[in-house]
């Protein structure tokens, strides 16, 4: 999952994007809503976190012209602004949820979640594909009811497969959704990460297209 944080205070900002990297997200933070609005035009973000109180445009005048142009991508709104109109003028203008700073990353991280299982269609706890259980809150994978022992970065590379199970992912696109742009990737670390997922939970786990990237595979009735 890709991050981007619009956010001026540069402690909440570094500190943010510090902590969801932590837990394995690919995060960009950028401290005026024009930087953040020219990083929406690049990259295919999967949640927004957004102040209001920024330098230039208003979050909320942000956010409108977002949903008027078209753009779906689920925001979280993050703001000191408390009151109820606040948070009224929030969600009328295409907010999916409105926190009051201060909240604690781990709620922020389940907030992000919860809004991007839903733009997903998959809004249950648990994710299943054939004989496997994908529990995307905790990053943790059962084959055949025995637990896998994944990394993060492989576990984010399952749920990004099965986000789209009927779609063919490019190298490239794969590389957007769980790389920042302060990440150093190794050239050939995106074929690492697929051959662990199908040594530690089943060869056909994941399908190669050729000439177009991978694919999640189906592994029904197969030993």
């Amino acid at each position: 999952m890709r991050i981007l944080i619009i956010e001026d205070d540069p402690l909440i900002g570094d500190g943010l994007k510090s902590g969801l990297r932590l837990l394995g997200y690919a995060v960009d933070w950028f401290p005026n809503s024009r930087e953040g609005d020219q990083a929406m035009g690049v990259v295919h973000y999967d949640a927004v976190v957004l102040d209001l109180g920024l330098p230039g445009e208003d979050g909320v005048t942000l956010l409108n012209r977002w949903r008027h142009a078209g753009r779906t991508v689920p925001v979280v709104i993050l703001t000191a602004r408390e009151a109820v109109a606040s948070r009224i003028a929030g969600l009328d203008a295409g907010a999916d949820d409105y926190l009051i700073k201060p909240i604690t990353l781990d709620e922020l991280a389940a907030r992000l979640r919860a809004v991007t299982r839903r733009v997903a269609g998959k809004p249950e706890p648990v994710w299943r594909h054939g004989d496997l259980e994908y529990h995307p809150a905790l990053h943790e994978v059962h084959w055949k009811g025995q637990k896998v022992d994944l990394t993060t970065r492989e576990a984010l590379l399952l749920e990004l497969f099965l986000t789209h199970p009927n779609r063919v992912l490019t190298r490239d696109f794969i590389r957007d959704k769980l790389y920042d742009w302060d990440a150093e990737l190794e050239s050939n670390a995106l074929e690492v990460f697929v051959h662990h997922l199908r040594k530690k939970i089943h060869p056909k786990i994941v399908r190669t297209v050729r000439g177009s990237g991978y694919a999640l595979g189906q592994v029904e009735g197969d030993s």
